[in-house]
């Protein structure tokens, strides 16, 4: 029996049958139904390791989260402020 207020039945009751909740998979499938199935439920991508980005990479990094003392920072020091901040 088709639930009235669920945009996507059909995802819905594969949601159900994995063992979502009643709630959950109503608010999973009315989400997709409204966006882009493919972003829909998925987490954010890794961002890379600062060890691998530039100097500058970091020192523009640490100037958008507004870090002081920036310009004058190593590589390293600045890998530490980011991770702290």
């Amino acid at each position: 029996m088709p639930n009235s207020s669920v945009k996507d039945e059909r995802q819905y009751q594969a949601l159900r049958r994995e063992g979502a909740s009643k709630e959950k998979a109503a608010r999973i499938s009315n989400a997709s139904a409204n966006s882009s199935r493919s972003s829909t439920g998925r987490k954010g991508g890794a961002a890379g390791s600062y060890e691998d980005r530039s100097k500058k990479e970091l020192y523009d990094k640490a100037k958008q989260v507004g870090i002081d003392g920036r310009s004058s920072m190593s590589k390293q020091e600045l890998i530490r402020a980011l991770r702290n901040h």
